[in-house]
């Protein structure tokens, strides 16, 4: 079926349901992506109001399609966007040596805005970011678990830009 604007219509409401732009998006449905197109991490809604973490999100590597589980918490002295990148962490109660043997990636996540300007990560309420910063992600991926034959096994940076908004 074709649409008025005479593309197929899937297409056309894929369109309106995918802003271009970062202020038109919720950090909750961001979709960002390295420069070399090799991972993309995108936001998931916490699902809780009552819950410690202030967003979640996922990092897919391209051409593994390994998935790695992030969540961000405010916490520290001043209060930060801590984040926390994990590979195949068990479930349920776990003790420190288990969380810190399944971590690929802890840190303070940054935010940057249109005109360049670098603050924290905000809640999944928020307006999405236009790109997301990990500090030393790159080179903290490459000595974790996630490394090697199977998993990622392309570099990552530190940087990842806005590339759409889930529907």
């Amino acid at each position: 079926m074709i649409s008025r604007s005479g593309l197929p219509a899937s297409l056309a409401i894929t369109l309106v349901a995918t802003p271009a732009l970062a202020d038109e998006c919720r950090q909750a449905q961001a979709i960002y992506g390295d420069a070399d197109g090799g991972y993309e991490l995108r936001f998931e809604p916490v699902g809780s109001e009552s819950a410690a973490t202030s967003n979640h999100f996922k990092i897919s590597v391209e051409s593994s399609g390994l998935l790695l589980d992030g969540v961000v918490l405010w916490s520290g002295e001043p209060e930060r966007s801590n984040g926390i990148v994990m590979h195949n962490c068990p479930t349920g109660d776990v003790t420190g040596e288990e969380l810190r043997a399944c971590t690929v990636w802890e840190g303070v996540i940054y935010a940057a805005d249109k005109a360049g300007g670098i603050g924290l990560l905000q809640a999944e309420d928020a307006p999405a970011a236009e790109q997301i910063l990990l500090p030393g992600f790159g080179p903290a991926l490459r000595e974790s678990s996630a490394w090697g034959k199977g998993k990622a096994s392309v570099d990552s940076s530190d940087v990842f830009k806005f590339k759409g908004c889930a529907a």
